[in-house]
């Protein structure tokens, strides 16, 4: 993700310095971060639902390992492989 965030900083102030000022480098790193942070939203407690990465309205970089609503461990991980 800080990775995802400096790549977005980069290429907005490249584009200022040699295009000037453009709308449309800050759209295109929103883009870019949207798309790195997809996966955060899919990581939801397997109970309840709720994201394991947001702490009431702030989103962190690392998930819960107990979700705050229902109390599950979820550190614990279930092999899918069978």
């Amino acid at each position: 993700m800080l990775g995802a965030v400096m790549i977005g900083v980069v290429l907005v102030l490249t584009v200022d310095r040699l295009y000037g000022h453009s709308t449309i480098a800050f759209a295109a790193a929103i883009v870019l971060l949207l798309i790195a942070n997809a996966p955060m939203l899919r990581f939801n407690c397997p109970d309840c639902g709720k994201n394991a990465f947001f702490r009431g309205m702030f989103v962190v970089p690392w998930p819960n390992r107990i979700c705050t609503r229902c109390g599950r461990d979820l550190s614990q991980t279930h092999s899918q492989n069978r």
